[in-house]
């Protein structure tokens, strides 16, 4: 998942009527929209979660795929062609204010989990640059996400733009590059005749049930496919939407599965499913090919190439989450003053302190819990089910605009809108459901600990902060150029 910012919306030409004012709309193909899309989401971080299934990875990356990617992907289009302002605005105008502040908080608020399991897949990665053994070190993977996410604090809030550039390549060398040599090495590796640690054959497409806990892992490629609401914006910047949009929707998808599925394969044919690390399985997986190819060396540039690309992702969105919160806040008063201050660089710094606290509280986990697979799976978990919420807002919230403000112009409407909704509306009420239960992977601690880890951070974080602010919140709260 990689969370972009919202395009400008470009002004308007006024009063003229000169020939030039039509040439201020720059239009995009689709099949340029639907790489943008493909940027976005497709990334090699889950690859080692799906691996542990084989085969049956495709089946599990296709279900959520169907049932909530193509929701997303659509009902978030009819919205962005017809409400700028991104989900607070939609979910305002389509069900409550309140609610529009729950769902912009839910995006800000999922990233104070997101960001622990994300820098613990780099703490994994940089590993096998450095001691490969550091890889399930708790201690080790602790101090890196503390240590990464305060540096990141610091440029973010100096406004440094140099590192946009990073971020901006790093489909390329962290995802397209390391995958494409994934998989080709694989090949090359089943090509030798050597077999596959994973069965293959057909009979192994659909995972094996041994009840709810076998299908646990798919949650997580909910939180793999979210951020596709992020690209709606753009379809006001196609020729013809209604036509155009569907197909970059379907052309973006394949492509986000072809980069999601196949290195999963890649990896489950050389890595035993009982010897997988869920941070540091796609870095485990490059080792044995190139290991058994003999040029182990490569596996420190690959890890190079990974940390880089993932950091330089996290560092250009880092204040992303916290601007949109901030400027709600600041119109609504939502936050208290202090909140919603600004360096001198226009960066919300205070916001991103007192999310770094806490998310340096929860990365010191990391320390206590031995299993660094199992923190890193808890913590995807959480994030999930906090931006579920959003989701679920946003599914109602079409549905009702579509009743409410049915005149209203917009760039593209959905087919069959209630059924569409209706699909992911029920899938992210099954997936936030299903993360309530332990994977069978890791169903040696008491459940007690896991449903309170997962279901606390989902209230406190996810609902009973909202409240809070909202219940206490004080009229000079509202930023004095939006007051009345």
């Amino acid at each position: 998942m990689t969370l972009t910012e919202p395009a400008r919306e470009t002004p308007a030409a006024g009063a003229s009527s000169t020939p030039s004012a039509p040439q201020a709309q720059q239009f995009i193909s689709w099949v340029t929209l639907a790489m943008m899309t493909t940027a976005s989401v497709a990334n090699l971080r889950p690859s080692p979660s799906m691996a542990l299934y084989g085969l049956a990875a495709v089946f599990l990356y296709l279900v959520p795929a169907v049932v909530f990617l193509l929701p997303t992907a659509l009902v978030s289009a009819e919205l962005a062609s017809g409400w700028t302002g991104g989900v607070y605005r939609w979910v305002s105008e389509g069900l409550s204010k309140p609610l529009g502040f729950l769902a912009v908080w839910c995006q800000f608020a999922m990233t104070i989990a997101y960001y622990p399991s994300l820098l613990a897949y780099v703490a994994s990665t940089f590993a096998y640059v450095i001691d490969p053994r550091l890889a399930n070190n708790g201690l080790y993977v602790a101090v890196v996400i503390v240590v990464i996410y305060w540096a990141g604090v610091f440029i973010s809030s100096r406004g440094t733009k140099a590192v946009a550039g990073l971020a901006g390549m790093g489909l390329v060398i962290g995802t397209l590059i390391p995958g494409v040599v994934l998989v080709a090495l694989g090949l090359v590796f089943l090509a030798q005749g050597n077999p596959s640690a994973a069965p293959m054959d057909s009979g192994h497409f659909l995972p094996p049930w041994t009840g709810l806990a076998s299908l646990v892992l798919i949650v997580g490629n909910f939180l793999s496919y979210a951020g596709m609401e992020m690209n709606g914006v753009h379809v006001a910047s196609l020729r013809e939407p209604g036509k155009q949009f569907p197909r970059s929707v379907f052309a973006a998808t394949g492509l986000v599965l072809l980069i999601f599925i196949l290195p999963a394969l890649a990896i489950s044919w050389v890595m035993p499913g009982e010897d997988l690390s869920l941070t540091a399985g796609v870095m485990q997986a490059f080792q044995g090919f190139f290991d058994h190819f003999g040029v182990g060396w490569l596996t420190k540039v690959v890890g190079v190439l990974l940390v880089a690309a993932a950091l330089g992702g996290m560092l250009t969105w880092l204040a992303g989450p916290a601007k949109g919160l901030l400027m709600v806040s600041r119109q609504e008063g939502y936050l208290p003053p202090v909140l919603q201050k600004l360096n001198r660089r226009g960066v919300p710094r205070n916001i991103m302190v007192a999310q770094g606290v806490l998310t340096t509280l929860i990365a010191l986990l990391y320390a206590f819990i031995p299993d660094v697979s199992s923190a890193y799976w808890i913590f995807s978990v959480i994030t999930t089910q906090i931006y579920l919420v959003v989701y679920l807002l946003m599914f109602a919230a079409v549905v009702r605009l579509r009743r409410t403000q049915p005149d209203r112009p917009r760039g593209f409407r959905v087919p069959a809108v209630r059924l569409v909704a209706g699909v992911g509306f029920v899938a992210s009420v099954a997936a936030m459901c299903i993360g309530f239960v332990p994977p069978e992977q890791f169903g040696g601690g008491p459940l007690w600990r896991y449903l309170l880890t997962v279901g606390g951070g989902l209230l406190v974080l996810g609902l009973l902060a909202p409240l809070a602010f909202l219940k206490f919140r004080k009229p000079h709260w509202v930023a004095p150029e939006h007051r009345a």
